[in-house]
C-alpha cells in the first residue's frame, strides 16, 4: 500500500501569525486559574489538616469531586449548566478560568497537605517551646519550609493546567487550539497547523520547566 505523506513547511510557517493571538488567551486562562486555584488549594489543604472532623470531610468531598471528574465536564458544566442556575450567561473566558481554578485547586490542596505534613513534628514543638503561638509557628517556621518543598509538584500542576486549556476550544475560548481550528477551516492544513500548535505548547511548558528548575536550584543554594 502506497502512502503519500507530504508536510508543507510553508503552510506551517504561514499559520504562525494566525495562531499567536491564542497564546495570551492560553496564558491568561492558565495563570489566572492557577492563581485562584492556589488560594483554593491552601484553604482546602489546611482544612484537610484540621482537627475538626466536618472540616476534613468538607475538604475531602471537594477534592474527590474535582479530582474524580474530567476537567472537560467541569468546564461544560460551568459554561452551560451554571447559567441555568444563575439565570444569566457566563462568558467563555470566565468559565475557562473558573474550571482551571477549581480543578487545579483540588490537586493543589493535596500538594499543600503533603507539604505541611512533610515538616518534622519536632520543629513545631520546638517553636512552641520558644514561646511562639501555633499561628506564629506555622507562619514563620512550618509554612516557609513546606512551600519550598511544594515548588516541584506545583510546577507540574501548572504545566498540566496549561495543557488542559486545549480542551476549552469546545466553549469557544480563543486559545491556541481554537485559533488553530479557525485557521484550518479556511486552509484545510490540519497536519501542519496542529504540528505548530503542539510546538507552541511545548515552548510554553518547556520555558516554564526551565524557570522552575532555576527556582529549585536557587532554593537549594539558599538552604
Amino acid at each position: 500500500m502506497d502512502v503519500n505523506f507530504q508536510f508543507d513547511w510553508s503552510a506551517a510557517l504561514a499559520s504562525i501569525p494566525h495562531l499567536l493571538p491564542g497564546i495570551p488567551w492560553t496564558l491568561a486562562i492558565s495563570f489566572g486559574g492557577l492563581a485562584i486555584g492556589f488560594i483554593i488549594g491552601i484553604f482546602f489543604g489546611l482544612l484537610r489538616l484540621s482537627p475538626v472532623a466536618w472540616m476534613r470531610w468538607l475538604a475531602s468531598v471537594y477534592i474527590e469531586v474535582f479530582r474524580g471528574t474530567p476537567i472537560l465536564v467541569q468546564v461544560l458544566f460551568i459554561f452551560y449548566g451554571l447559567p441555568q442556575l444563575l439565570d444569566g450567561p457566563i462568558n467563555a473566558l470566565t468559565a475557562g478560568i473558573a474550571a482551571i481554578a477549581v480543578n487545579s485547586g483540588a490537586y493543589i490542596s493535596e500538594i499543600v497537605r503533603g507539604g505541611v505534613q512533610s515538616i518534622e513534628r519536632g520543629q513545631r514543638e520546638a517553636s512552641l517551646s520558644l514561646g511562639l503561638s501555633r499561628a506564629q509557628a506555622f507562619r514563620y517556621v512550618i509554612w516557609p519550609q513546606a512551600l519550598r518543598r511544594m515548588v516541584p509538584p506545583l510546577g507540574n500542576q501548572a504545566i498540566i493546567s496549561i495543557k488542559d486549556t486545549s480542551l476549552f476550544s469546545v466553549i469557544g475560548v480563543g486559545e491556541l487550539v481554537r485559533q488553530g481550528q479557525i485557521y484550518i477551516a479556511t486552509t484545510f492544513t490540519a497536519l501542519e497547523v496542529y504540528f505548530v500548535v503542539a510546538l507552541m505548547y511545548l515552548a510554553i511548558t518547556w520555558t516554564l520547566s526551565l524557570l522552575l528548575r532555576y527556582f529549585e536550584r536557587s532554593n537549594l543554594a539558599d538552604q
